[in-house]
């Protein structure tokens, strides 16, 4: 069923149980921000979607923008002397943008439907399995980056009762992953296909990272004149 969300487009993806701090500085998201905060927005909750890369949902419309986003709900909020916000907000629930609307408000307004996860199929004790086990790859994979791109063993590991549906998200929320893969996870609804993409872009990355590590830093050398005025 359809319903109407305010939308705060970004050069970023949120996932589903990620923080997202914001500052907001232009009036029309002060405005926004005004209306979460007062309860004109109800639950306050807007929607965060991906600006495509070279678009610009101003002039664009929905075609500068990706189809699939995520929900913001707003923890805190600080007012700034000058009339900016600092806010603290968390991913929740992912949503197909349906029709945008630019003239009722001063934002963006959206016309959205909840993006559910396939039917769940766990009581299928063949992929209840395969879902325990790329749970755990999956972890590991992300233990392996944390390791190699902090250079520490010292990260912040998932709570333990945390969904493998959510699972992908939370891991992929705390690592650097370019945007196109971020968003290829928030689109994917089937839970067990999100862990072998989470587990293969952890395991590239830190392939990545540590080819960089092991490439030696630039020796610099200095011409000097030993001449004698």
């Amino acid at each position: 069923m359809a319903e109407t969300l305010p939308l705060f487009p970004l050069g970023t993806v949120l996932l589903p149980g990620a923080t997202l701090p914001l500052h907001v500085f232009e009036p029309r998201y002060r405005q926004l921000t005004v209306d979460l905060v007062t309860g004109a927005v109800p639950d306050r909750e807007f929607g965060v979607v991906a600006v495509r890369e070279g678009w610009a949902p101003d002039d664009d419309g929905m075609a500068g923008l990706h189809a699939i986003g995520c929900t913001a709900v707003l923890d805190d909020v600080r007012r700034l002397p000058d009339g900016r916000f600092d806010l603290v907000t968390r991913g929740a629930r992912r949503f197909r943008l349906i029709d945008l609307d630019a003239d009722s408000k001063p934002y963006l307004v959206g016309s959205v439907e909840p993006l559910p996860d396939d039917a769940d199929d766990d009581a299928d004790d063949a992929v209840g399995e395969l879902t325990r086990v790329l749970s755990t790859a999956a972890r590991a994979a992300h233990r392996r980056y944390c390791s190699t791109a902090w250079k520490t063993g010292d990260w912040a590991e998932p709570e333990p009762d945390v969904e493998p549906g959510t699972l992908p998200h939370v891991l992929a929320a705390d690592c650097l992953l370019p945007i196109s893969d971020r968003q290829r996870l928030l689109e994917l609804t089937s839970p067990v296909e999100r862990l072998r993409l989470v587990r293969a872009l952890l395991a590239r990355e830190t392939s990545l990272l540590a080819q960089l590590r092991a490439v030696p830093a630039p020796i610099t050398t200095y011409a000097v004149d030993h001449s004698v005025n």
